[in-house]
């Protein structure tokens, strides 16, 4: 029996990413750019920020981000991961 690399999530999908960040004025102009970057039809009003209860991070929720298969969803992560001003992505 050989392995396979598969994957729990069907493509192509809507995926909800969840992005905790800095407190910054740009946060979510740089959320929604490194998402373009891989889903260019992904628009600022799929973007949802709160502030954190202390109010020093910022979590955005990227709602219907068009994913076409496993290695766009991960170069997704990869652009947001490799931000100076995100601290995790889920």
């Amino acid at each position: 029996m050989s392995e396979q690399n598969t994957s729990l999530i069907e493509f192509p999908c809507n995926f909800t990413i969840k992005v905790m960040g800095v407190q910054h004025p740009e946060f979510a102009s740089l959320v929604l750019a490194c998402v373009q970057k891989h889903a260019p039809e992904t628009q600022a009003h799929h973007i949802s920020v709160r502030p954190s209860s202390k109010g020093n991070y910022l979590g955005a929720t990227v709602e219907a981000a068009n994913v076409q298969n496993q290695e766009q969803l991960n170069n997704i992560y990869r652009e947001l991961t490799g931000h100076e001003l995100v601290k995790m992505v889920l």
